[in-house]
């Protein structure tokens, strides 16, 4: 049904990624006009990202961080029954655990401290840890084969992980099948003022009533026309995909640990270990040497039973890193119609969907569960 009352007859979404996607689900299934308009860029991070679903990084974040991955991971199992009644069942979910490693001494003894954080979280109903159990070196081997004898370990059963081309296609389509429009090509805004009045995508202008720009890390190319600045900039990730022959690794679980790095198995015999973040890097589009071997460094470092693998694929995205690594969300400066949502850095396939949510209930004036002030875009003006 469309909501009644609302002076929105068309919205429009530029950026096709997993945040775009979500908002643009969102909109459409509560019978709203939506049109999503996406480039395709070479580099999208949603394409290339791994898809961890989990707390573990808690003990890092500041409190508004902290609220809104909670409320992130808790709307992936709303999300998903939501795709399924609309007859999406491959989003690339599921939840395997997560095995948070300590390769030594001093590593170990900061174990107490994230196990006591994970643990405070669960009392106060925190969804996504579940139960947190300490493991020893042979503990965590079974559980991931290829691990080196570690020091310790804590294994975070509700830990979850997702495939976000996947996703992104399961969201794509459920939203068209509540009337979504999907365009591809290069969006230019047209505005009088602080509204925007439409959007035009290859020589076709398409009327708006909203915008929401989530294009990633090539949002400020929109803000730079609309004349105020998104401080927005790319930070290339590169990531390996690693095949085990003859192996069942659907349902080993995420290995991370007191770094950047991370290792996550997909059906059937995929590990996917990352990740570079490099922050000087542009929109250069490039494996390098550099970056393939700290990620393969780090990943045999941990886990050197890895090391007969087939490396039979590196990704590449760019991801919206901002200066303070918070997302952007909310209401473009000088704007009346015109959303932000990017920013997301490298949590963009764990928070993403959940922010696109949030921006298209803020845009239809629906209840936001979370304080969406600290990620005002006004913080930057």
């Amino acid at each position: 049904m469309r909501h009644e009352g609302l002076q929105m007859d068309n919205i429009v979404v530029i950026g096709g990624g997993i945040v775009g996607s979500s908002a643009a689900y969102r909109l459409a299934r509560r019978g709203l006009n939506v049109t999503l308009v996406d480039r395709g860029h070479e580099g999208h991070a949603t394409a290339a990202g791994a898809g961890i679903i989990s707390q573990s990084a808690v003990f890092r974040q500041s409190p508004p961080s902290i609220e809104l991955s909670a409320e992130a991971v808790r709307y992936y199992p709303d999300l998903v029954a939501q795709l399924t009644e609309d007859g999406e069942t491959d989003t690339g979910f599921a939840t395997v655990g997560e095995v948070f490693v300590a390769v030594n001494d001093e590593e170990a003894s900061e174990l107490t401290q994230v196990k006591q954080s994970l643990t405070e979280r669960v009392k106060q109903g925190i969804h996504g840890i579940d139960e947190i159990s300490d493991l020893t070196s042979a503990d965590a081997q079974r559980l991931f084969p290829p691990l080196a004898a570690i020091q310790s370990a804590l294994f975070i059963s509700g830990a979850s992980r997702m495939d976000g081309r996947l996703m992104r296609a399961s969201l794509q389509r459920a939203a068209q099948r509540h009337g979504l429009r999907v365009v591809k090509g290069t969006a230019q805004i047209v505005s009088d003022g602080a509204r925007v009045s439409g959007v035009i995508v290859d020589g076709e202008r398409i009327p708006c009533d909203q915008v929401i720009i989530s294009g990633g890390a090539w949002s400020p190319d929109l803000s730079r026309e609309l004349g105020f600045n998104l401080p927005v900039y790319p930070q290339r990730g590169q990531i390996l995909h690693l095949a085990i022959p003859g192996a069942e690794t659907t349902n080993w679980p995420i290995i991370t640990g007191f770094h950047s790095h991370y290792m996550v198995t997909f059906p059937q015999d995929r590990v996917v270990v990352g990740a570079t973040r490099e922050r000087d890097s542009g929109f250069d589009y490039r494996m390098t040497a550099g970056g393939i071997h700290e990620v393969l460094g780090e990943a045999l470092r941990v886990a050197p039973g890895l090391s007969t693998t087939t490396l039979v694929e590196i990704r590449i995205g760019f991801r919206p890193a901002s200066p303070d690594d918070r997302p952007i969300l909310g209401l473009a400066p000088g704007f009346e119609n015109l959303y932000l949502a990017t920013g997301h850095g490298p949590s963009g396939l764990q928070l993403g969907p959940y922010s696109g949510v949030a921006v298209a209930d803020l845009l239809t004036g629906d209840p936001v569960a979370v304080n969406l002030e600290p990620f005002s875009p006004l913080r930057f003006a």
